[in-house]
């Protein structure tokens, strides 16, 4: 809304004084980071009274699992639309609404926070701890990837630069680009010259072909990824400011690399593929950012409030949907380590317990599932509920509190993301 005014405002009143300032993205992305911690810490006071003054809270698993006995019964849930409010305002606001990639930003935060709030009125006020079913929240997710890898491929705004170059002739910077293509590049970290194209997996198709299989494979790859961080994130929230605070760290990483994509002097600088318009993702990312960090005002602990599916899906969804976007999702594994871990805890756990139970056996990976929740689970808490169990890493008998392991969590998803960064420069 602003960026249209003020682009009016530049276009008919140029020589007026700040009539410019809102086409810089430096300025757009700070201003909207700022904007997004402000409405996220005074929309979430509000939000978070609201709902106690009408005893709006999901019922909290026995408070006798936890060993230091933390209290968290009573405290509200859907603290996700805090965080959606914080980003939608400042992106409205201050973003490019025509912009492509700006808008499947915004089309994922309502769609995933739509499906995410489907799952925590049905625990909330239902009082279904299942919540919404399973295969519903994977139909969601798979819309939305092919929403947006579909948009990707057929979408005319949509285009990328394979090579771009720069040089100084007459004291004036010359740019030249390779056409603008629609391509199934992607960028791969530790590789000297970076892009891999999708399309060359099936080369033995045919000239024509592989680039049809390409695209069909891309698409379906988009899907996966949407599925799996945003599920990853879900697994993550269970300890007070831990999705939060991993998923700033990951924003900001992100919003690094939509910069440098979106960027003609970065983009050859760091040998990349350059994405015209994808510098619109940072200010989205910034303001994903800020809304994250004024909601761990209430969210560190103890919480005052819980991100619920409403925001830990929508969050997990907004960080796939952005790698795909700009073609980083090969550096995924590393970025999102920590969601990685924990979804890859969860399904051994499980499939490890099911093997062994066939065979009248009880056996487990680790004390209890997902990941971080070992650290804070005693061998006696498990051999209490399930007296014949074998656990195969029982780890210290020194058990944390979930403000260590949260700040260990964000430790080592903080050397994640200064690894894939640096990885724009490890070939």
């Amino acid at each position: 809304m602003l960026y249209s005014l003020f682009d009016y405002l530049t276009g008919a009143y140029g020589h007026l004084a700040g009539a410019r300032l809102l086409t810089y993205i430096s300025f757009r992305a700070i201003t909207a980071g700022i904007l997004g911690l402000l409405i996220s810490i005074w929309f979430g006071n509000w939000f978070i009274n609201y709902m106690k003054r009408h005893n709006i809270s999901e019922t909290q698993r026995d408070e006798k699992t936890d060993p230091f006995n933390v209290g968290k019964k009573g405290v509200p849930t859907m603290g996700g639309l805090i965080v959606i409010a914080a980003i939608l305002v400042p992106c409205l606001l201050l973003g490019k609404l025509t912009n492509v990639y700006m808008i499947l930003m915004l089309v994922t935060t309502l769609l995933m926070g739509a499906l995410g709030f489907a799952d925590d009125y049905i625990k909330t006020f239902r009082k279904n701890k299942d919540g919404l079913n399973g295969w519903v929240k994977i139909g969601g997710q798979v819309t939305l990837g092919l929403i947006v890898g579909l948009t990707l491929r057929f979408c005319p705004a949509v285009s990328m630069n394979e090579v771009v170059t720069s040089r100084i002739e007459n004291n004036v910077v010359v740019v030249e680009k390779t056409p603008e293509i629609k391509s199934t590049q992607t960028t791969i970290p530790f590789v000297k010259h970076h892009n891999f194209n999708y399309a060359d997996l099936f080369s033995w198709t045919g000239e024509n072909n592989k680039y049809r299989f390409g695209w069909i494979f891309f698409v379906l790859l988009t899907v996966f990824v949407v599925a799996a961080v945003s599920n990853g994130a879900n697994l993550n929230d269970g300890m007070d400011g831990m999705c939060a605070g991993n998923s700033a760290i990951i924003g900001i990483a992100l919003l690094i690399l939509a910069y440098t994509s979106g960027s003609v002097v970065w983009a050859e600088y760091f040998d990349v593929m350059y994405i015209p318009g994808s510098e619109e993702l940072v200010v989205f990312m910034a303001s994903f950012v800020g809304a994250l960090v004024g909601y761990l005002w209430f969210n560190g602990f103890p919480a005052q409030v819980f991100l619920g599916d409403t925001g830990s899906l929508t969050v997990g969804g907004i960080i796939g949907v952005c790698a795909m976007v700009i073609h980083k999702e090969l550096m995924v594994p590393v970025l999102c380590g920590i969601f990685l871990m924990e979804s890859v805890s969860v399904i051994l756990q499980t499939q490890v317990y099911k093997f062994y139970k066939k065979r009248g056996k009880h056996v487990r990976i680790w004390k209890r599932t997902p990941f971080h929740d070992h650290f804070r689970t005693s061998v006696e808490q498990v051999l209490k509920n399930d007296p014949t169990c074998s656990i195969v890493f029982k780890g210290s008998k020194n058990l944390h509190h979930e403000t260590k392991i949260v700040l260990r969590f964000c430790i080592v998803t903080l050397i994640l993301a200064a690894i894939t960064i640096l990885t724009l420069k490890i070939r």
